[in-house]
């Protein structure tokens, strides 16, 4: 074979994938202040003294519900108020205008166990009415605040429908998604404190939901063994038509608030490996580090198949060495390959495959029993050790070269057998390893020059097959600013051009490579397409402005006219 492809025999190509706060512009952060250290909050007066530094560094948010101890006095130093003379810290709800816009505003910027003290103005305070007999009218004030603690409260769906209170912090940082498995306990109760549902544990699928709307929503915002309350207000419960009674579930009655306790437990990190839904990877046991397998990697497993009945049809690596295959080798269903390509070392999984992934449309006999036509299969899968393929960082630039030549090779060898993916994916794998060329010598990039030539029109071949016209468009490009006179990058780019319908620069194309190479047969062929496209766009474009015209001539009876004399 050719570097790369001779033209196809016809012109048609068909031939050839944690919330940010939000900004708050009257409550800027004075920024770290040192203890001692006095500055302003905002624009409007507001200013902070710090007297003892507080924990970590999250500070309490809109809508949290917040525990302090105050004393407030007048500017003259007379005390007008003291949470700890009472002997009791001061809850409220921070930003709802609970309290004095100038404690919403200063509290927000404190961590837990901070001291402070706020001088507040009389706008962010008791204005010109002040508060008698104890404050005067427009009296600047001075509160010794501390942080005790505060309870995070989150308006989950933005609309007040449901209101999450923390309990009970969770840990790390991440949070179930759509496919994953939580288990999760919770309990329901009325306003009136009756209850109507329990579990001391249930598994259930994030999208699928479980007891009524609100426990997805939640669980998606939780960590790993999180506990919360929720208000739930009925759209997100049981809306207008509430829940009779069943089995030892209680009656929830129409347009009913509820308010449920809820523990997030743990919960299976599901994957959709090929980001169709045909090859679910469902995590059962974490693996080490973050490193995973790459193509042409040499990898060591434990595996299990079987049908949805439960029949095992393959036992592979339990009774003596694991079971060795390379990835991208097509040594495993394409399903599997690709599952295992996405675990890390130890990782235990069970791996879910649609027929499109697995043995497709006919019956497979395999180690212990026949795989029927059109069947899901299911694998065990650990994970047991695997040996990455070189990665082009731990290559000299001479290696790179050879390395990119021998997967141009592979790919050349795929496209002939009609695996275009798998062809397209070699040619990118050989495209990685030359794309940066800097520290090669001036001979290598010569000969990097070439297999880039040779790989992206490779690739723009592989991508018309696959009907990715955009992406066969961009590959001949870049081989157009190597070598602006390559007749088979013009003549490709035209090919998906034509299918993009973008014909006058299909055109451009064409008329380029016919000067370069007056005699080619197949650009020749590809003009006459071309033209016929043309045509027929024509014919449509004629029809369909005939049509406006002629329903702009039924609602207009007067004739358009002109002054003969202009």
């Amino acid at each position: 074979m050719e570097d790369d492809f001779d033209f196809p025999t016809g012109g048609n190509p068909e031939d050839v994938d944690m919330d940010l706060p939000e900004e708050d512009d009257d409550a800027i952060s004075p920024g770290p202040l040192k203890v001692g250290e006095e500055k302003e909050i905002g624009k409007n007066g507001l200013k902070k003294k710090l007297l003892k530094q507080g924990e970590g560094w999250e500070t309490p948010g809109s809508g949290d519900e917040v525990e302090v101890h105050y004393t407030g006095t007048l500017v003259d130093g007379t005390k007008f108020d003291s949470s700890r003379d009472r002997g009791t810290p001061f809850k409220f709800s921070l930003g709802q205008g609970q309290v004095i816009k100038g404690w919403d505003e200063g509290i927000k910027t404190m961590k837990k166990g901070e001291n402070a003290i706020f001088t507040i103005p009389p706008e962010l305070a008791y204005g010109e009415s002040g508060s008698p007999p104890t404050i005067p009218p427009n009296a600047t004030l001075q509160f010794d605040v501390e942080l005790l603690s505060w309870t995070s409260v989150k308006d989950i769906c933005k609309d007040g429908g449901v209101i999450k209170k923390i309990l009970t912090e969770g840990e790390k940082w991440e949070n179930p998604k759509d496919l994953d498995e939580v288990f999760v306990k919770y309990e329901a109760r009325l306003e009136d404190g009756t209850l109507v549902s329990k579990s001391d544990g249930v598994e259930f699928t994030v999208e699928d939901g479980y007891f009524c709307t609100a426990l997805a929503k939640a669980v998606k915002t939780m960590k790993k063994s999180e506990k919360v309350h929720l208000t739930v207000k009925p759209q997100y419960g049981f809306g207008e038509a509430g829940r009779p009674a069943a089995g030892e579930e209680g009656a929830v009655p129409p347009n009913a608030t509820l308010g449920i306790t809820l523990e997030l437990v743990s919960w299976k990190t599901v994957s959709d490996v090929t980001k169709d839904k045909k090859v679910l990877k469902k995590a059962l046991k974490e693996g080490e580090g973050y490193e995973r397998p790459n193509d042409g990697a040499v990898v060591q497993v434990k595996l299990v198949g079987k049908l949805q009945d439960g029949t095992i049809f393959m036992k592979k690596g339990h009774d003596n060495e694991p079971f060795e295959f390379k990835i991208d080798e097509e040594q495993v269903i394409d399903g599997l390959d690709r599952a295992v390509e996405s675990m890390k070392k130890g990782e235990v999984a069970l791996v879910t495959i649609q027929p499109e992934y697995a043995f497709g449309s006919s019956e497979s006999a395999q180690e212990l029993a026949i795989v029927p036509a059109n069947s899901t299969v299911y694998y065990e899968v650990e994970l047991v050790s695997f040996v990455k393929e070189k990665e082009s960082w731990d290559m000299n630039t001479q290696e790179k070269i050879e390395a990119a030549r021998k997967k141009k090779e592979e790919g050349n060898a795929l496209f002939k057998a009609a695996k275009y993916e798998r062809a397209s994916k070699r040619y990118e794998m050989a495209m990685r390893y030359i794309e940066y060329d800097s520290s090669f010598s001036d001979e290598e990039k010569q000969q990097a020059k070439v297999l880039k030539i040779t790989c992206n029109l490779n690739d723009a071949a592989c991508k018309l097959k696959l009907k990715q016209y955009k992406d066969a468009e961009k590959l001949c490009t870049k081989v157009l600013e190597l070598d602006s006179r390559n007749v088979k990058a013009l003549y490709r780019r035209a090919q998906a051009y034509i299918q993009l319908v973008d014909l006058d620069l299909a055109e451009l194309d064409i008329k380029k490579a016919l000067e370069i190479d007056p005699n080619n047969k197949d650009v020749k062929q590809e003009y006459k397409l071309l033209k016929e496209k043309v045509k027929e766009y024509n014919k449509k474009d004629a029809q369909f402005y005939g049509n406006i015209f002629a329903k702009m001539h039924k609602h207009d009876p007067v004739p358009m006219t002109i002054d003969s004399k202009a």
